[in-house]
């Protein structure tokens, strides 16, 4: 039922103005055991998960988050390239990490990633994401990953804010 909701409202939702939620410095949004959000090394002395993306993302002035990522060879699927489940987390990871800097923290209602490139192993990428626009409770982001220049893929995601979705699943 709460995921009849919330594709419903998906489905409706007029295009507007982008996001622009004053940026939230708070690192308590953070989530240091999350595959792909956990940092190197976290501020507060939390236990970070070993196998996770290592991601360290920076806010940029148009309110949209950023970090490089080195395309390990332990995360690639072919030879030599890098596994399309991980590009799909990297680009999940970088719009979730949108909304805690903007002070919200979102459950992910539908993700499409466009494959256009192959991403090489062991060359650095950097993954962006940006709010294309917000109707609280509900997000749409952006999000590519760039190698090379070359924008190898994109991502839209739908978000709805945990504490809603919590309260919803609560009455299902």
């Amino acid at each position: 039922m709460a995921e009849l909701v919330l594709r419903h409202w998906f489905d409706r939702w007029a295009p507007g103005s982008p996001g622009r939620a004053r940026l939230w410095s708070r690192r308590g949004l953070r989530s240091p055991a999350c595959l792909a959000l956990c940092p190197r090394h976290h501020k507060h002395g939390a236990e970070t998960s070993q196998f996770g993306l290592q991601l360290e993302f920076t806010v940029s002035e148009d309110g949209g988050v950023q970090a490089a990522f080195d395309c390990s060879k332990t995360f690639q699927g072919y030879g030599g390239l890098l596994h399309g489940g991980v590009i799909s987390s990297l680009l999940d990871g970088a719009m979730t990490n949108c909304l805690f800097a903007h002070g919200q923290q979102g459950i992910t209602g539908e993700l499409k990633v466009r494959f256009r490139h192959p991403v090489v192993t062991d060359r650095p990428a950097i993954v962006r994401a940006w709010i294309e626009r917000s109707i609280p409770p509900f997000h749409v982001l952006q999000a590519e990953l760039i190698q090379d220049e070359w924008v190898k893929a994109r991502a839209t995601g739908k978000f709805v804010e945990r504490p809603h979705f919590e309260a919803n699943r609560m009455q299902v």
